[in-house]
């Protein structure tokens, strides 16, 4: 036991221990043991769990999950002028895993917080682009970014936008430290990027590609 299991960590939670142990939804895997290793702002878990193996017999495995909760992502799309809305901002993580300068251009995203993921999707898209959405969203798909290890649930929309729509100029939520850039882009151009790799952020590729692919059956 310790920080984030019975005694609280440094955003005052318990019970980080317990995440995982009432599972039922695979007979095949029973959870034998959940460890918090680390209780920073998200949370990584050692898991010690019995597997049932296509053959049959049963093995013992032990993974790491990396919870930082789930998030909503949203590409902006301008049918009229044909362009989409991005964000450009800077990532340490790509950047030291040898993007040129880590500044990557993204559709707008966010955690989920308390919202459901439409309330967030169109937070995010305000507090980053400065654009308030006044039509529906369209849910693309959800997706498992990095199911190797990482637990989060990705809820990717598309929506319309219109300079009309545009109430600041964006660039995030200072007083969370964020330095964001609003790029608008033609949506060929930014698909010519996801060729030449100067868009390499997997959301990002994947719903520039769907709404490629929507746009192309719409015209056919």
């Amino acid at each position: 036991m310790g920080r984030g299991a019975d005694v609280p960590d440094g955003r005052g939670r318990t019970g980080l221990d317990r995440v995982g142990r009432d599972l039922t939804g695979n007979p095949d895997v029973v959870v034998r043991d959940v460890e918090v290793t680390s209780d920073g702002w998200h949370v990584l878990r050692r898991t010690t769990y019995d597997r049932r193996r296509s053959d049959g017999t049963w093995t013992t495995e032990s993974r790491e999950t990396y919870d930082r909760g789930n998030g909503a992502t949203v590409l902006l799309h301008d049918p009229d002028r044909g362009t989409v809305l991005l964000t450009r901002q800077f990532r340490f993580p790509a950047y030291v895993n040898g993007h040129p300068d880590g500044l990557l251009l993204e559709a707008a995203a966010g955690l989920l917080d308390a919202d459901d993921p439409e309330t967030a999707a169109r937070r995010e898209t305000e507090e980053e682009l400065g654009v308030r959405i006044r039509g529906p969203l369209v849910q693309a798909f959800d997706a498992f970014m990095s199911p190797g290890s990482v637990t989060e649930r990705l809820h990717c929309f598309v929506g319309r936008y219109s300079p009309a729509d545009r109430v600041h100029d964006g660039g995030g939520v200072a007083a969370e430290g964020e330095d964001i850039e609003v790029v608008e882009l033609p949506l060929a151009q930014a698909l010519g990027m996801v060729d030449d790799g100067r868009i390499r952020d997997g959301k990002t590729i994947m719903l520039l590609q769907w709404l490629a692919l929507r746009e192309r059956a719409h015209r056919g």
